[in-house]
């Protein structure tokens, strides 16, 4: 089992609709928040893998709704990385309520680009060693 993060996340009221339901496109900025934290967490960032000629664009993204978040309500953004990474990276996730509702479950897959060729290229050895140590 791989290690993984939970952060808590405020609704904003500019991320529902007029009744109060956080709108659809907002979770993929959560599922950006989660995985960003994860990485921090593990001593990476993609500020760091930038400067090291390394792009990480996500390039599949599945959301299954199960119940409505709503403004003002502290939800959770639970985080965990799925298998090991190769060229690919794949994450899990769980948005929960306070109550314990799941709210989202989510995945998404990033792949690895090297900035210079814009092509894909395998994980990168400082990567995959910050992982192991979890």
């Amino acid at each position: 089992m791989f290690f993984y993060d939970e952060i808590p996340i405020r609704v904003r009221y500019g991320e529902t609709d007029q009744m109060g339901v956080v709108h659809h496109g907002n979770y993929a900025l959560y599922l950006e928040m989660g995985r960003t934290e994860w990485l921090r967490k593990m001593g990476l960032s993609y500020n760091e893998m930038e400067k090291s000629g390394v792009m990480l664009p996500v390039i599949s993204m599945s959301l299954n709704y199960k119940k409505s978040a709503l403004y003002d309500e502290v939800i959770k953004v639970k985080t965990q990385l799925k298998k090991n990474p190769s060229v690919k990276i794949e994450f899990d996730y769980e948005i929960t309520n306070a109550a314990g509702d799941v709210l989202v479950t989510a995945n998404t897959v990033l792949a690895f680009i090297d900035m210079n060729s814009k092509r894909p290229m395998k994980c990168p050895d400082y990567i995959l060693k910050k992982i192991e140590l979890f």
